[in-house]
């Protein structure tokens, strides 16, 4: 019997061999451009009918192939792949925009999102003369400590801030973070609707940060600054700045935040 350190050995091969069936199956779909059904797709492919079916329903479910009439087609993820819109193209759209705002208002700018149950940072922009606050422990375990985590933690609703509470608890990383989750809770519903979220000193002692909400359909995101605490006079005129701006800044960059 194979003991707990040995079980799980044979999960990489097994996830390899699925991506390998499914690019097989993308690329035989990618030959029919007016689509063609499962069991044409599966014999191409190479692949047992119900090993298909699981595939294709799930490549559907991802956007990568659609469903119509019967027949399956490429989907609007495939298309973004091929044309290079693909999630590192609109990632680096980010970092170029950030970075800009970054020489703009000469504070560290992040981005992040929430995604698929856990806290984000797609991108950080700072400068040797103003260096990004250092993730000394890890932001996704510990977004009730920090402004970008508070933020996004107050746009989700009820089950799904639960739901990351039970999976991330709450503990003070300092003498200045929440104490508890009852704290954490009654904080998160204080807070007004896309109002930015000011920290102090909660993540990482000398250190205040603001972020403020983003809305785009779905997804929860943020975008954040930091500055030191001697020079905490200008987090709020700087985060104001960049909340005036975020409309222009999402359009010009002309990037979809559901990644």
């Amino acid at each position: 019997m194979p003991t707990a350190a040995t079980a799980p050995r044979p999960a990489a091969p097994t996830l390899i061999g699925s991506v390998r069936r499914a690019l097989r199956l993308l690329e035989a779909a990618a030959s029919h451009p007016d689509g063609a059904p499962a069991k044409q797709l599966a014999r191409e492919a190479g692949l047992p009918l119900p090993t298909a079916y699981h595939l294709l329903r799930t490549l559907t479910h991802e956007g990568y192939l659609r469903r119509e009439s019967g027949v399956f087609v490429l989907g609007d993820a495939a298309q973004r792949l091929v044309s290079g819109e693909g999630l590192q193209n609109r990632r680096s759209k980010i970092t170029d925009a950030i970075g800009r705002w970054r020489d703009a208002i000469g504070v560290p700018v992040y981005f992040a999102v929430y995604h698929e149950g856990e806290i984000d940072l797609v991108s950080v922009a700072d400068s040797p003369a103003r260096p990004a606050v250092a993730e000394w422990a890890d932001f996704r375990e510990t977004g009730h400590a920090h402004a970008i985590g508070l933020c996004l933690l107050s746009q989700l609703d009820d089950a799904s801030r639960d739901d990351h509470l039970d999976r991330h608890p709450v503990s003070p990383l300092t003498p200045h973070s929440v104490p508890d989750r009852v704290a954490l809770l009654e904080r998160l519903g204080s807070l007004g609707r896309m109002e930015p979220v000011v920290e102090r000193q909660e993540y990482a002692l000398g250190t205040v940060c603001a972020a403020v909400p983003i809305t785009a359909g779905s997804t929860a995101a943020a975008m954040a600054i930091s500055v030191p605490c001697h020079r905490e006079d200008q987090l709020l005129p700087a985060v104001e700045r960049l909340r005036r701006e975020i409309s222009s800044l999402l359009t010009s960059v002309a990037f979809s935040i559901g990644i």
